[in-house]
Formats: C-alpha cells, structure tokens, sequence
C-alpha cells in the first residue's frame, strides 16, 4: 500500500496554523533559522499539541513524517 502524499498546506492546516502559501512562507520566515541543538518537536513556538503531533509522527516514522522532515529542513535554512 502506497503512504499518502501530504503537502506543507496540509501539514499547516493539521498544526492549526493558517495554510495559504503566504502564511507558510511568513511563518517559516518568522521561525528561523532553527539552532541545530533545538529538535524541532521542542522549537519554543509550538503548542503541546504541535510539538506532540510532530514528535509521534517523527518517531513512528508515519505518513506525515516526510513532510515533517521538509518543514524541519526549511526551518533550518538560513
């Protein structure tokens, strides 16, 4: 069975942040660069339930995580 494809959109919309591409992109500017000593599930703009999404997702490898990875890369970029 083939995981499902989620776009940084739907990340956003499942993280309870607003999902237009503006937003991302201000949003990704507003939080970076992320220290690399800073994982992202611990980055101090996440709710609780942010940070626990993120952390479950990463850890259980699960169809989100993909994605997860790439907001992590784009939050690290200087």
């Amino acid at each position: 069975m083939e995981n499902p494809v989620h776009l940084f959109t739907d990340l956003f919309k499942q993280l309870g942040l607003a999902s237009d591409n503006a937003a991302i992109a201000s949003f990704i500017q507003d939080h970076r660069p992320l220290p690399d000593d800073i994982k992202l599930a611990d980055a101090p703009f996440w709710n609780e339930a942010q940070a626990s999404f993120i952390r479950e997702e990463l850890l259980e490898d699960a169809d989100w995580a993909e994605i997860v990875d790439q907001l992590d890369a784009a939050l690290r970029a200087d």
